[in-house]
């Protein structure tokens, strides 16, 4: 019986081992892979981590992890350890009292934390970036550290100190060579907790950041809502430094208890292999953190504050644009445009902006956008005419196309027959011959688009029964179909073939469609949304200038086709379109890269904040339907 005990033991040992330690194996894995593919293992290669290593977004948050684990993790080791002691000498009702304070920050949803600390700076006008991330991390590594020290401190003869004092030690000399080495062990653990927590943290330095600056989890995450297989290439890079710190950590004080068998080295075992460990790190800091020399060009020393979607840029656009002027371009992104709004509405200063059409519309009329003389771009003429005069903007006062396309269906066609389609368009997600096999895009304005167009109502419409009638469509859907609800893996999860069908953007279903030849787009005859992405300059922009600089070096031939062909979605030059889209193109043959125009079913949507507000609640209710029925 004892025997089968230990068995099950080993076997469940080994599938918690397996559990933990299989997806980073297959991330390591994934990092060499040839293709964009995150799933589909295509041929070695080693271009992603060339791709890492000439990033300089993925080097600087590299830089700024390290550099600010390593800082928060001795400010709050040294600050939480004088406490923890402070604390065990105080009256017992202090000793409780900061106890509570202590635990309240751990306890505490972290977003509650971050929306605390975000309000802190803001009220004190604090300017965010580098040092409000470094307080902040600091303010919650510091209750780990006195919660592991604390107990050792307790632990501790209550004599001790004053015997060391009577035998004539100064305080110092008492708190340094009699206390702390009793207490190093939970000094160690503590350091090493808010080391991790440092490492890890996503959501309070996503909201205490600002000019630019970002670690990994928020570049990662960043680079999640699109492929990009440098994901990979630099968490295996993350896991390769802290394995080597760990292993400096356990062997080392191995070789030092063969070579030194003295009592005294013996209790810095603990700390050398420690300080080694940081050292490594901080080297590794130091050579992410060298920056290149500024070239002497026009913008020499300047910086362009731009905030867009995220991967949503050529790789080569920034480092040229930069090399050309000599400025330096600090990239910010967002993952909606109603997030964009409330920075720009909060006076945080951009020099360019990069959002959808009805959020231009809005931000015009509450005057947040200054007016662009196109007198000033040289490549404006290039422009396709289809991205000029659109409704949000009819004299192209306010804006500069950088993407435009429209919504359709991507599907199987080894699975959906085209009939289907055409004949039922959008009413395809009702029909019961895909139930369980169809994504819908988490996006309330695209999938409110779709139910409307398939009722035969504009997308635009202002009236709540006609949205009523939306939220029923939807919910039958949802409670019907079982359909996966999703936003970005759409893209690999189609390339995959994993459903039959899917709402998706054109410049998704491109990238689907270059990848697998079985994929098709369809825009149903109803209508679809006739997107636009454009650059605007706000109102409080404090290098308009440069900004002018950068939108002309985009919509130029060169940079506009590196746009276009690594993010998929149609540029707005002309040439470089009908290049890609043309014989031999990248996207030859591939119809969604191409948008239908001068359809009248068709339409841009108008803002309107009434209705989006009663939107995004019949979305909310529609995504607990879809909960409740699965």
């Amino acid at each position: 019986m004892k025997k089968s005990k230990n068995t099950l033991g080993k076997v469940l040992l080994v599938l918690m081992i397996i559990f933990f330690y299989l997806p980073i194996l297959y991330m390591i894995i994934f990092s060499f892979n040839e293709g964009k593919s995150l799933t589909n293992f295509s041929g070695f290669s080693l271009r992603w981590y060339e791709h890492m290593l000439e990033s300089r977004d993925m080097m600087e948050a590299l830089y700024t992890t390290f550099s600010i684990a390593l800082i928060a993790t001795f400010v709050s080791t040294v600050v939480g350890t004088i406490t923890a002691i402070g604390l065990s000498k105080s009256k017992k009702i202090v000793r409780d009292t900061m106890a509570q304070v202590n635990n309240l920050p751990m306890m505490n949803p972290e977003i509650v934390t971050a929306i605390g600390f975000m309000l802190l700076f803001i009220t004190f006008k604090v300017e965010k970036g580098y040092m409000t991330m470094l307080l902040a991390h600091i303010a919650f590594c510091i209750p780990y550290v006195i919660l592991s020290v604390m107990p050792k401190v307790r632990s501790l003869d209550p004599n001790l100190a004053d015997a060391a004092l009577d035998l004539g030690a100064t305080p110092m000399q008492t708190l340094i060579k009699v206390i702390v080495p009793q207490i190093t062990p939970g000094i160690v653990s503590g350091a090493l907790i808010a080391f991790t927590m440092s490492i890890d943290d996503f959501i309070i330095s996503y909201f205490v950041t600002g000019s630019g600056v970002k670690n990994l989890s928020i570049i990662v995450y960043t680079m999640s809502k699109r492929i990009n297989p440098s994901i990979n290439a630099v968490s295996t890079l993350v896991v390769v430094i802290i394995t080597v710190a760990l292993v400096i950590i356990n062997v080392v004080p191995m070789f030092m208890a063969k070579r030194e068998k003295k009592e005294e080295i013996g209790k810095k075992k603990m700390v050398v292999p420690a300080i080694a460990g940081v050292c490594v790190l901080a080297v590794v800091c130091l050579v992410f953190g060298m920056k290149k020399e500024a070239s002497q060009a026009p913008y020499a020393g300047q910086t362009l504050y731009v905030y867009m979607p995220g991967e949503y840029i050529g790789e080569n656009v920034v480092p040229d644009f930069e090399e050309l002027t000599g400025a330096k371009v600090v990239m910010e992104n967002f993952d909606s445009n109603e997030q964009m709004y409330i920075k720009v509405a909060n006076g945080e200063s951009y020099d360019l902006l990069i959002p959808s059409d009805y959020m231009i519309q809005r931000l015009m009329e509450e005057k947040y956008l200054q007016k662009i003389d196109t007198s000033k771009l040289f490549n404006y003429e290039d422009l396709d005419d289809a991205v000029k005069g659109a409704a949000f903007d009819p004299n192209d006062e306010y804006s500069v196309s950088y993407f435009w396309g429209t919504v359709g269906i991507v599907y199987d066609k080894t699975v959906v027959d085209i009939k289907d389609l055409e004949e039922q368009g959008y009413g395809i997600f009702l029909n019961e011959k895909y139930k369980g096999n169809i994504y819908l895009y988490d996006s309330e304005r695209d999938s409110f688009m779709m139910a409307l167009k398939n009722l035969g109502y504009s997308m635009n419409t202002e009236s709540e029964d006609e949205l009523q009638d939306a939220y029923e469509w939807l919910v039958q859907c949802v409670e019907t179909m079982e359909p996966e609800i999703v936003t970005d893996e759409i893209i690999d999860n189609m390339a995959q073939g994993r459903k039959a069908l899917g709402l998706c953007y054109s410049g998704d279903a491109t990238y689907i469609m270059y990848e697998n030849e079985n994929m098709g787009f369809y825009m149903p005859e109803e209508g679809t949304n006739l997107w636009f992405d454009s650059m605007v300059i706000p109102a409080n922009a404090e290098n308009p200038e440069l900004a002018y600089e950068f939108i002309d070096f985009v919509s130029s031939y060169d940079y506009a086709y590196d746009n276009s062909s690594y993010v998929g979605y149609t540029s707005p030059n002309a040439e470089v379109a009908m290049e890609l889209a043309g014989e031999g193109g990248d996207y030859e043959g591939i119809n969604a890269y191409v948008p239908r125009i001068d359809f009248e079913n068709d339409e841009v949507f108008v803002y309107n904040e009434d209705t989006r507000k009663i939107i995004a609640n019949l979305w909310s209710k529609v995504k607990i339907a879809a909960s409740n029925a699965n």
